[in-house]
Formats: C-alpha cells, sequence, structure tokens
C-alpha cells in the first residue's frame, strides 16, 4: 500500500494481488450454504444474466445457488468460478483497471480457457463505468456472465440499452409465503392434523414482520432493529449518495406520506402541499424523482390505474403506493401493526408483483367502484382480485363485491376472486360467479 499526500491507496499491483486473493477464497467455500429460491436462473443461456431487487433480498445467495447447480451438475469445475463482490470498498475500480480481474484469473489458472470460465459480478452497480467492461468480455472472452445489483433502472431500461440485447433480466424480491414456510421448516401439507393452524400462524407472522430472508432465518430476532438498518443503508446509500439528494428532511417527509397513505391512490401534488404547508422548500418536480428513485431501488411500487388506452394508463398521475416489505412497513410506521387490513392488501401486491416481471400487466380498476387488482395478459384482463381482511361484516362484503362486478362489465372478465385470510366459498350474483379464497392456500400453490 502507498502513500500520497497522507492518504493510503492500494497500487495495481496490490489490487491484482487482492483480487487472486478473493477469487480463491471464494472457490474454496465451494459449495455454498444457501436455501434455493423458487427463481429458477438458466445455466447456459448464451445470455448475459441480470439479478435485481431491494437490498438484502438474496440476490447473492440466487447467484450462489446457480454456482452450486453449475457444480453440481457437472457443468463446470470450481476453478472455472470467477466471482467478485464489488460490494467491497477495496475494489472501487478505474475504467483503466477493470482488465486487471482478468488479469489476476489468468496467472492462477493459465490452462483454462476464458470462454469456459463462469464469471459472476455481485453488487455491480457499485463500479462506476461497468457497462463497457462486461459488455467487451461478452464479446471477446466468456458468454458465462452473471450480474446483480440493487437498482432496477440500472438493470431493466439502462443495461437494456447499454448492453444491446446481450441480457436476460430476473427480478428477486424477499421470501413470499411458500418459501417463507421452506426457510422456516414449515411442512405445507395442510390436510396432516396440526399442521393448518401452524401454517395460518406462520402466515400472521409473515403478515405482519415480512420476508427478508435473514430477518426469517432468524426466527424475526431483534427484526425492527434490522429493518431499521436495511432502510437507513437504502436511504444513504441507495438514495442519497446514488442520486446527490441534498434536501434529505424532504426525502423523509415524502417516505412517512407514502408510508400513511399505504395501498391507497396518492396524490403527489397533494404531498407537495403538505410539505410547502409543513414549512419545507422543495420543487414538486422533485417530487416525481424521487417517486421514481424510490421505485427504482425496489423500496417502493407504484400501481397504476387501468385504461383502455395503454398511453393513458401508463402517463396516469393516479397510482396506488405498495411497499417492498411489510417488515419494513410496521418498523417504519407503527401504526400498521393492527391495521391489517392495509397489511394484508399490500401483502397480496408483493405477491402478485413478483409474478408480473417489471410490473407488465398489474393494474387497479376505478370507476365508481374500485377493484384492488387487474392481471393482464398480452394487454388482456384475465384476472380480477379485491383484498378483504374481515368479510364477515356484510356491508364489507357488498362494498367488495360491487367493485368485482363493475369491473368484470367493463373489462369483460369473468374469472373474479376475493382474497381473505381464511374463508373460503363460492357466491353468486347474477351469472358472475366469484371465488372467495384464503390467502395462504393460494400463496402455497
Amino acid at each position: 500500500m502507498s502513500v500520497i499526500n497522507g492518504k493510503n491507496f492500494i497500487t495495481m499491483k496490490e489490487k491484482k494481488e487482492l483480487l487472486k486473493s478473493k477469487i480463491l477464497e471464494f472457490q474454496q467455500s465451494i459449495p455454498l450454504a444457501c436455501i434455493p429460491r423458487k427463481t429458477e436462473i438458466p445455466l447456459n443461456s448464451g445470455k448475459i444474466i441480470s439479478v435485481c431487487g431491494v437490498r438484502r433480498c438474496g440476490k447473492t445467495y440466487v447467484l450462489y445457488d446457480t454456482i452450486n447447480k453449475l457444480i453440481k451438475n457437472k457443468r463446470t469445475s470450481v476453478k472455472n468460478i470467477l466471482f467478485l463482490s464489488f460490494d467491497d470498498e477495496r475494489l472501487l475500480f478505474k475504467t483503466v483497471e477493470f482488465d486487471l480481474i482478468l488479469q489476476a484469473y489468468n496467472e492462477l489458472f493459465p490452462e483454462i480457457k476464458m470462454k469456459d470460465v463462469y464469471i459472476f459480478f455481485d453488487e455491480i452497480q457499485m463500479a462506476d463505468g461497468w457497462e463497457p467492461f462486461v459488455r467487451r468480455i461478452y464479446d471477446s472472452a466468456t458468454k458465462n456472465i452473471f450480474i446483480s445489483g440493487s437498482n432496477s433502472k440500472l438493470l431493466a431500461t439502462e443495461i437494456a440499452t447499454s448492453l444491446r440485447g446481450r441480457t436476460l433480466q430476473f427480478e428477486i424480491f424477499p421470501l413470499d409465503f411458500k418459501e417463507y414456510c421452506t426457510f422456516r421448516k414449515l411442512n405445507t401439507n395442510y390436510y396432516l392434523p396440526g399442521n393448518k393452524a401452524k401454517i395460518i400462524n406462520g402466515f400472521q407472522q409473515y403478515l405482519q414482520k415480512g420476508g427478508f430472508p435473514e430477518i426469517v432465518l432468524n426466527n424475526y430476532r431483534f427484526y425492527e432493529t434490522t429493518i431499521q438498518e436495511y432502510y437507513h443503508i437504502m436511504l444513504f446509500k441507495d438514495i442519497v449518495e446514488r442520486y446527490d439528494i441534498r434536501n434529505i428532511p424532504v426525502l423523509k417527509y415524502f417516505i412517512s406520506r407514502l408510508l400513511a397513505n399505504l395501498a391507497k391512490p396518492t396524490s403527489i401534488h397533494k404531498i407537495y402541499n403538505e410539505i410547502k404547508s409543513a414549512g419545507l422548500k422543495t420543487d414538486k418536480n422533485i417530487l416525481y424523482e424521487l417517486a421514481d428513485m424510490l421505485e427504482a431501488i425496489y423500496f417502493t411500487q407504484r400501481l397504476p390505474k387501468y385504461n383502455k388506452s395503454v398511453l393513458k394508463t401508463e402517463l396516469a398521475n393516479e397510482k396506488k403506493n405498495y411497499f417492498i416489505d411489510n417488515g419494513m412497513v410496521n418498523a417504519l410506521n407503527y401504526s400498521y401493526n393492527d391495521d391489517f387490513g392495509k397489511l394484508f392488501e399490500n401483502n397480496v401486491f408483493q405477491w402478485l408483483r413478483a409474478k408480473m416481471p417489471f410490473q407488465r400487466g398489474l393494474y387497479f380498476f376505478k370507476g365508481k367502484k374500485e377493484c384492488d387488482f387487474v392481471l393482464l395478459d398480452r394487454d388482456k384482463p384475465i384476472k380480477l382480485i379485491q383484498v378483504c381482511w374481515n368479510i364477515s361484516d356484510n356491508a364489507t362484503l357488498k362494498r367488495e363485491v360491487a367493485g368485482l362486478i363493475e369491473a368484470s362489465e367493463y373489462l369483460k372478465c369473468r374469472n373474479v376472486f376475493i382474497f381473505t385470510p381464511e374463508h373460503e366459498e363460492v357466491i353468486t350474483e347474477g351469472k358472475l360467479k366469484i371465488q372467495i379464497v384464503a390467502a395462504w392456500k393460494e400463496m402455497l400453490k
């Protein structure tokens, strides 16, 4: 390590030696300890595989599982694995230094041809100017490239442009309920005596405390403190530092208003007026940018109102607001601890969102009444869902049914459901059959 003007820095030679050490250290850890997730990553697609999602949702372990499968299926050997995590302050590369990675590997294994090497770059968004390097090694060295990052804009729109058709993209989310049961070692055969009660109790815990893998594995020990830490990292590293946000009070106030509006149509114009009334200075356009940033890092997700005109749908200002994880909601706003209706709807949204890559084909309907979720396939409505925590109240049931009837008639879709915590029944309204289902059962299918 050299010293210039009193500051330490790693020379290129030292960085190459560090890279060699990290490559070998990782290889020695294979097979890697991990619980397989539902997402299946293709092993030999001939494309750059990009894995994106919110921090701490398990992207790295999806890469680990992919490496384990490569070795288990004898697709390659341990020596052919080159794994690097850029979430290491010592691996801050300048553009001219990226080639040190390949040089380090080639000096370790000169007998191995680069076309046979499987390269895994974790948290690659931490490395500025990585796109040309990845594109170059894909074109000239190996087609076996897997990358992960915590920024959906980076790995959805920007990567599609910069890598020019060379990539397949996969989104990773916190655990869904079926994965929660796997991590908690819950037997999901609810026909066996005693299992159903355990599953329902598990669903209640999952509903309130969420599905971040580390927290579930720790049986929610110190979960509020841990989630608060996740929040601060997302806030300061993924938003404030990345986008150079100066007005942090406005950012925090904006997030608090989004939380208060959970599962409701949210007007940014209205929030702007509230911020002005609170004596904070900002610009309305900045709030729209903040909303995009929060969605880009998967912290929040916005659900657009369905309109038969695709252009009007995409440009609509009226969007419902959801958060990535119920544990995050509860840790940041204690008022939701007993608001099971909002948590339940947020949870169903998370489950649906994970089924709709990059939120293609998921909307809400609003006419005179409202329907919580509209699912499309090739622009055709194929499923309508209402979410209701307490269906025993007759007025509530009538409201949910009325919303389904209006949406069904307008959208010409007769595949309609009401999701409840436990209740199951089929009811008929005119010619419309409405399936009332227990959400936890649907989520285990």
